[in-house]
């Protein structure tokens, strides 16, 4: 994140962070997260002293990873059809490349909803009103 960019949060999430002397609402480079001294938290004491025992209170596999998290974050933004280019924003990917290249897979398929606004903007059009209707034969004769 770049120091005019700001952390922006669920009112959920909100609630959860905890107190330090690191986190100062209205400092841009403060920490979020910190070791209880207030200095970045680095990933084996965080690992070792939070993470092992949450994921277990939690039920989950212990195989479970931190960067799991953000996965899980992407699925469920765009489950809740989140536009690509705001998942993109959310997770702080470089470009809306890389949001499509790794989650492509998850977006919903447009194509029988593009083809059924394409039938209807032919069927609006001068040319389309004169013509007889009749169904359209997809096995010729």
């Amino acid at each position: 994140m770049s120091p005019s960019d700001s952390l922006r949060l669920p009112a959920t999430s909100s609630s959860t962070i905890p107190s330090s002397p690191a986190y100062l609402p209205d400092n841009p480079t403060a920490l979020v997260f910190s070791s209880p001294e207030g200095a970045p938290l680095r990933n084996g004491n965080f690992r070792r002293r939070i993470w092992h025992s949450a994921v277990e209170q939690a039920g989950l596999p212990q195989s479970l990873r931190i960067h799991d998290l953000r996965h899980t974050c992407a699925s469920l933004l765009i489950a809740a059809g989140a536009n690509p280019k705001a998942v993109q924003t959310h997770l702080g990917h470089s470009s809306i490349t890389v949001t499509k290249d790794r989650y492509t897979h998850l977006f919903p398929s447009d194509i029988d909803q593009l083809i059924r606004r394409l039938d209807d903007v032919r069927a609006r059009t001068p040319a389309a009103q004169l013509r007889p209707q009749r169904p359209i034969s997809r096995n010729p004769p």
